[in-house]
């Protein structure tokens, strides 16, 4: 009888084994936009508030992948927020 190595068997495929912080995630996580939402708060230099939650600490813009805006807001988003940072409201 041959003994099986036991280093080079195939581990089972258990869920467990595809979690991981550097792999990624299978399954699209999709959200919708909250800024494309009925009453949703239009994207103007002057709304600081708003272009405030869009940028991080060091002031740099947040990715639309972080927060679920569309392609067209988060590209509306980054003039305006640009335009604020020009004038010296931010």
């Amino acid at each position: 009888m041959k003994r099986k190595n036991k280093k080079f068997q195939k581990k089972g495929s258990n869920s467990l084994n595809k979690l991981s912080l550097f792999q990624k995630n299978d399954g699209k996580f999709s959200k919708k936009c909250p800024l494309s939402i009925k009453n949703a708060p239009t994207i103007d230099y002057k709304n600081i508030s708003l272009l405030r939650k869009y940028l991080s600490d060091n002031g740099k813009i947040i990715s639309s992948k972080i927060t679920s805006v569309s392609f067209n807001k988060q590209r509306k988003l980054n003039q305006e927020i640009k335009k604020a940072k020009v004038l010296g409201l931010i």
